[in-house]
């Protein structure tokens, strides 16, 4: 009846013993003998106390010794950079988009403003700063060219072209 009936060994009872390395790659499993007969196969699947039921050797962590050894144990520190110092210009490119929107300067600036926002939230400093200086560069192209339409609207306005 317990011919070709495969048997698995239990998990080890309590916790394990060695490294995470040793832990995570157990040793190969020995070849179970193929000679048993039916009461010692089920003596071994009942048998709760005994140690010795399990097929895989018991192997020493190679690891715990290089563990023992170390003499200067090093932390990492994982810093994270800080993104809140990258300026987006958001409020300026607001306005820039409402009042002063020379050409569409304003929306670009915008644009590139929502674009520094969402990489501050994903953390990449080196993007959002690029993108910031990118927005600053339409802010200011936008402030300065509306802001010279205006002047110029201004003097027409006070000196017509008929006078000339």
């Amino acid at each position: 009846p317990f011919e070709g009936v495969a048997w698995t060994p239990r998990p080890p009872q309590g916790p394990p013993q060695g490294c995470f390395a040793c832990i995570a790659k157990p040793p190969a499993l020995r070849q179970a003998s193929p000679v048993l007969s039916p009461s010692s196969a089920v003596y071994l699947m009942e048998s709760k106390s005994c140690k010795g039921d399990s097929l895989r050797p018991t192997v020493p962590c190679k690891h715990s010794v290089e563990k023992k050894t170390m003499t200067n144990p090093t932390t990492v520190i994982e810093i994270y950079p800080d993104t809140t110092e990258v300026n987006d210009y958001y409020l300026w490119s607001i306005f820039n988009f409402v009042y002063l929107n020379f050409c569409c300067l304003g929306f670009i600036a915008l644009a590139y403003s929502l674009k520094v926002r969402d990489k501050k939230l994903l953390n990449d400093l080196n993007g959002a700063v690029e993108d910031a200086k990118t927005a600053r560069l339409f802010n200011i192209t936008s402030s300065a060219l509306a802001t010279f339409c205006i002047i110029l609207i201004f003097i027409f306005l006070r000196y017509p072209l008929t006078d000339y």
